[in-house]
């Protein structure tokens, strides 16, 4: 077996090698045809990958397909965000297409299935459909349109083309069966009527072919041989294969279903997503705390960790929900290799070293990455006022306490070790630095006839640059709001947290040089807090903003 297809391995894999057994000629061709209604989200991704990747594998083709049949839901800035995040996931779609280039062929097909007696024009109500249709219990009623002739049919739908009816007052179905266990074979509706001027065809129509009956004839008119998509269309495919059989179609693309990505403390249904925007409980398709793909990339999510994680997961007809670290574990993984180590203080606190004098300065020159010398090193500057973490003192005894409290020693960072004497406090009794001796003979050395103390991280005040910082945390208090309606009573309040601290003044420049190059992410470890991203979108020069990508693993941490 080729190395790439058994990396790839997969129940859809040994279908696609049997198909080839069978005719060793066979173009191999795919598609990825999401519906430009919203941003896609980190579901995409895994049909991204898998269309894109056995496109690849088996030599064939994929193309990027907008199933644009809804002119009331769509918009050319989805459409061109869909085509961003496809290529910053790194793939290459061989065409792009859209439902709406085939409108005239579509129009052509629901006529034959008139003529074949196969279809009518129906003038029942949304809710006279709906209740008609039945349940799972009960069987479905013939419309009493159902038996108009094929020439009064041919009338109607001439007339629903035209602009003769309004909207909701005829819809063309499909006569299949209204006994069918499967609902959606219940004389499914094919056509229905919208006044509203589309993105690509502007006005030329206003009748607007159903998703079900345009993406198989689309499949089949791009020469598709493998429609991939998730099982919740499992019972579309019959409908499927009915529509094709039943025109004069010469391309019979088969479907495959496997389960879709669900995970962990997210939303990805776009309807609920636009609600969450709608009600400003998230700030646009891009928030960080939502797993679309812009959202991911803000927050510091890569092409390569996301492509990583839906390897990892697989591809099953078994739904289950996906646990969010492993998504989590994926970016850390990466940034652990990656990522510039620096210092930042996200909730400062003066520390004033006494003995030392108000002008010493010393410079230190500090790793990049303490396992990776080609990332270089970079210079710190050490004086006798510092900033430290506040969750890193303590001014009431605590003997479990392991960091600064009053009598203990602690070593800083690439530094020295400290030993707090006193606080000094304000009228309103809040500290205002907590007073500290240096022993300067600590500097690569500990403390004489002690253990090693524990180390936490600082900043020099003249070495330090203020910054923004946004702590994300899960946007839901349960694992599947998915599955409620009630979602938005789910809604987790502390699920971002922003904190005003400083990084060093010396990566500030550093940021400041490059903020402006253009799809540039800058990615660093602030050590003991986490991996964060310099935010692209809303930070300026003079104002440096960080969204947390991901927390450090087992380490010291911020719970806010």
């Amino acid at each position: 077996m080729d190395k790439k297809i058994q990396k790839y391995n997969n129940f859809i894999c040994e279908i696609i090698n049997q198909d080839f057994i069978k005719n060793k000629d066979l173009l191999f061709h795919t598609r990825f045809p999401p519906e430009p209604n919203g941003y896609l989200h980190i579901g995409h991704a895994k049909s991204i990958c898998l269309n894109f990747e056995l496109a690849k594998i088996y030599k064939g083709k994929c193309n990027l397909r907008f199933d644009d049949t809804n002119p009331l839901k769509e918009n050319i800035k989805y459409i061109n965000a869909i085509q961003y995040d496809i290529h910053w996931l790194g793939y290459n779609y061989d065409n792009t297409c859209y439902s709406s280039q085939y409108f005239s062929k579509l129009y052509q097909y629901a006529k034959e299935l008139i003529k074949k007696g196969l279809a009518y024009v129906d003038q029942l109500t949304k809710e006279q459909i709906r209740e008609y249709r039945g349940s799972l219990k009960q069987p479905g009623r013939n419309s009493p349109y159902r038996n108009r002739t094929i020439k009064e049919n041919m009338q109607l739908f001439s007339k629903m083309k035209k602009g003769e009816f309004h909207e909701g007052e005829a819809c063309l179905r499909a006569k299949i069966d209204m006994n069918s266990s499967f609902i959606i074979m219940r004389d499914p509706v094919l056509y229905r009527i919208i006044f509203s001027e589309h993105h690509q065809t502007k006005k030329k129509w206003c009748i607007y072919p159903m998703y079900d009956f345009a993406h198989c004839l689309s499949d089949s008119i791009e020469g598709i041989t493998h429609s991939l998509c998730t099982l919740e269309f499992q019972d579309n495919k019959c409908l499927y294969n009915w529509i094709l059989k039943n025109t004069s179609v010469t391309q019979y693309p088969q479907q495959y279903e496997f389960s879709r990505l669900n995970l962990e403390f997210s939303l990805l249904s776009k309807r609920k997503i636009k609600i969450l925007i709608e009600k400003n409980i998230i700030k646009g398709w891009n928030d960080p705390r939502i797993s679309t793909l812009s959202g991911l990339r803000r927050r510091g999510y890569t092409p390569s960790s996301i492509k990583e994680f839906c390897h990892k997961i697989g591809i099953t007809k078994q739904n289950n929900l996906i646990e969010f670290s492993m998504l989590e574990h994926c970016i850390r993984t990466e940034m652990n290799k990656t990522a510039i180590r620096t210092m930042a203080v996200l909730e400062p606190i003066k520390i004033f070293l006494y003995n030392l004098d108000e002008n010493y300065e010393e410079k230190l020159i500090i790793p990049n990455h303490p396992n990776n010398p080609e990332l270089g090193t970079h210079e710190i500057i050490f004086t006798n006022i510092i900033y430290i973490e506040r969750s890193d003192f303590k001014e009431k005894y605590d003997k479990k306490y392991k960091r600064l409290k009053i009598g203990e020693e602690i070593r800083l960072r690439y530094a020295y070790v400290i030993k707090a004497e006193k606080i000094d406090k304000d009228e309103y009794d809040n500290i205002i630095s907590i007073i500290c001796y240096c022993d300067i003979t600590t500097l690569g050395r500990k403390p004489k006839n002690k253990k090693n103390p524990s180390v936490i991280h600082w900043i020099a005040i003249k070495n330090s640059f203020p910054a923004e910082f946004r702590l994300y945390h899960q946007l839901f208090k349960i694992k599947n709001p998915e599955q409620t309606e009630d979602f938005l009573s789910y809604i987790n309040p502390d699920s971002l947290v922003i904190k005003k601290g400083f990084i060093e003044k010396n990566i500030a420049k550093k940021i400041q040089k490059e903020m402006h190059i253009k799809n540039k992410k800058i990615f660093f470890q602030f050590e003991r807090v986490g991996y964060f991203c310099l935010d692209n979108i809303d930070s300026k020069k003079n104002k440096l903003i960080f969204n947390r990508t991901v927390h450090l693993r087992d380490s010291w941490n911020l719970k806010k």
